[in-house]
C-alpha cells in the first residue's frame, strides 16, 4: 500500500500542490488551496482504462436518449424535457431553500412507473419520512437508504438497479479509499467521479444535491461541475414564496431555462404563469415603471423595471440596481447624457427588478433607460407599454434574440403598445398590439413624448 501524503488542491480548479501557496499556480485564485491526505491506489481507476477501439465520427450512430418526464412541468422544463437515462445532475441552492423537498416529491411522482431510490447522507430516515408526513405523499414506492460511506451507496445502487437515484447530498459522503474528511476537495471529487461513472455504466438517472458558499456558487472543486451533464441553481428570497431552479449547464437541453415554484404547505408548486408573478399592481398608473420582456431560455417572460431618481445630498450620487447588472447602470446614464442630453449627475439612481428575479441579458437596457426618464420627469408611461432592447455606447438600439416570442408573450397578456429594436420589428402586424419600432435612444425618448 502507497504511503500516504499530503497535497494541497484548489477549490476552484482542482489543480493540486506539493505545497501550500496563497495563490493558485494554475487558476490564480486567491486563499483556495486546501490542505488534503490521500492515500492513492493505482487499482481505484482500473475501469477507466479500457480498450475501446477507434472509430470514425462518420461511423458513429447518433440516437436521441428517450427522455423520463418528472410529472413536474415546471422541473421537466429547466431539464430539458425529462431526465435521461445515465445523466447526472447537479442542484445547489441555500439552505432550507426547497432542494430537498422537490426533489422528494419527484421521486415519488416517478415511484409510480419506475424505480427510485433516495439515498439521505444530511437526515436519518425518520426525518425524511416526517418530511413525507408533512407533505401529504404516498411513499410505499419510494426504496430508502441512509448512509454517507461511498462503497456501500455503490453496493445499493448496484443491488437495487434503481432508474432514478437522489444523493442527499454529495458533500456528506466519503470514500473509505482517502483518508480526508467528508466535504474536502478530494472527497468530493472522488465520490462524484465514482457516482458518475456508475450512472454512465448502468444507465441510472443520478440527481445530487450540493452545497453553496457564502457567495452563492457550487461548494467543493470547479471539477464537480464539469463532470456532471445538467447544473441547476434553486434561487429565491427568504421573505418571498416563490423559487426559481435555473439551468447554467445542460447536455441534453438548452441552458438559462427557467422554473418558477410556489412554496405551499404541501409543497412546490409549478407556477403556471410566472409573468404575474414579477409585475407589480398599481391602482393608479406610476411614474418610474416600465414592464420588460425578457427570455430565460426559450420561455419569455414579463419583468416590471422600477427606477427612483432622486436629488443626491452627497458629492458623490449613488447608482444602485438589484436583479440587474450594476456596470451597465453607469454606462446607460452616460449614453442618456451623452447622446439625448438628459443630466443625471447631480441624481441617486437607483432601479430594481420586481419580484427578486435576476436579469443578465443586455436587452434590459432600453427598459432601464426609459424607466429612469420617467422617473426623472414624473411622467408615466403609456397604458399597456412594453420596452425590449440593448443600447450601444453609440446610442444605438440593437436587436434582442426570439424578439417575435417576446412581442406575442406580451400581446397574451393584454399588453396593447410595444417599443423595440427597428431589427425586431416583426413583419406581419400582431392583432391587438401597435410597435413602435426605434434605432436611437433620442429617438425612443423623442417617441415617448409625443405619446
Amino acid at each position: 500500500m502507497a504511503k500516504s501524503k499530503t497535497t494541497y488542491i484548489c477549490s476552484a480548479c482542482g489543480a493540486s500542490s506539493a505545497k501550500w501557496e496563497g495563490r493558485c499556480p494554475q487558476c490564480s485564485s486567491w486563499n483556495t488551496l486546501e490542505e488534503s491526505i490521500e492515500t492513492p491506489r493505482s487499482s481505484r481507476f482500473e475501469p477507466l482504462a479500457g480498450t475501446t477501439s477507434v472509430r470514425s465520427l462518420a461511423d458513429v450512430q447518433a440516437t436521441e436518449r428517450p427522455r423520463t418526464p418528472t410529472g413536474i412541468p415546471e422541473f421537466d422544463r429547466v431539464l430539458g424535457g425529462g431526465l435521461v437515462a445515465g445523466a447526472v445532475v447537479l442542484i445547489g441552492g441555500d439552505p432550507g431553500i426547497g432542494k430537498s423537498t422537490l426533489l422528494l416529491q419527484t421521486l415519488v411522482s416517478l415511484s409510480r412507473t419506475s424505480r427510485v431510490l433516495y439515498v439521505t447522507g444530511e437526515e436519518s430516515a425518520e426525518q425524511v419520512a416526517l418530511r413525507a408526513q408533512r407533505l401529504d405523499v404516498v411513499t410505499p414506492d419510494v426504496s430508502l437508504v441512509a448512509e454517507i460511506r461511498l462503497e456501500s451507496i455503490l453496493a445499493s445502487l448496484d443491488q437495487e438497479r434503481p432508474d432514478v437515484a437522489v444523493i442527499d447530498s454529495i458533500q456528506t459522503l466519503y470514500s473509505a479509499e482517502l483518508s480526508a474528511a467528508p466535504g474536502s476537495v478530494s472527497q468530493v471529487r472522488e465520490c462524484a467521479a465514482q457516482l458518475t461513472r456508475l450512472a454512465k455504466q448502468s444507465g441510472i438517472s443520478l440527481v445530487l444535491i450540493g452545497h453553496v458558499t457564502k457567495d452563492g456558487s457550487l461548494a467543493g472543486p470547479r471539477v464537480l461541475e464539469h463532470i456532471v451533464d445538467t447544473v441547476l441553481y434553486f434561487e429565491g428570497e427568504s421573505h418571498s414564496s416563490f423559487r426559481l431552479i435555473r439551468a447554467f449547464k445542460n447536455r441534453f437541453g438548452a441552458v438559462n431555462e427557467l422554473g418558477v415554484f410556489a412554496m405551499t404547505d404541501n409543497g412546490l408548486r409549478g407556477v403556471t404563469n410566472p409573468s404575474a408573478l414579477f409585475l407589480s399592481e398599481h391602482s393608479d398608473e406610476v411614474a418610474g415603471s416600465c414592464v420588460m420582456a425578457t427570455q430565460e431560455g426559450t420561455r419569455p417572460l414579463l419583468v416590471e423595471i422600477q427606477a427612483l431618481v432622486d436629488s443626491a445630498h452627497v458629492p458623490n450620487p449613488r447608482r444602485l440596481s438589484v436583479g440587474l447588472e450594476s456596470a451597465r447602470l453607469a454606462m446607460l446614464l452616460a449614453v442618456l447624457h451623452r447622446h439625448a442630453g438628459v443630466v443625471t449627475h447631480d441624481q441617486d439612481v437607483f432601479v430594481n427588478a420586481v419580484g427578486g428575479v435576476r436579469i443578465t441579458e443586455p436587452a434590459a437596457d432600453l427598459p432601464v433607460l426609459l424607466a429612469i426618464m420617467s422617473s426623472l420627469q414624473n411622467r408615466c408611461l403609456p397604458k399597456g407599454l412594453v420596452v425590449f432592447g440593448e443600447v450601444g455606447l453609440a446610442g444605438e438600439i440593437r436587436p434582442a434574440p426570439r424578439g417575435q416570442e417576446r412581442l406575442r408573450e406580451a400581446a397574451k397578456l393584454g399588453f396593447s403598445k410595444a417599443m423595440i429594436p427597428r431589427a425586431n420589428a416583426p413583419k406581419q402586424p400582431i392583432e391587438g398590439m401597435e410597435v413602435w419600432a426605434v434605432d436611437r435612444v433620442e429617438t425612443a425618448i423623442e417617441r415617448l413624448r409625443q405619446a
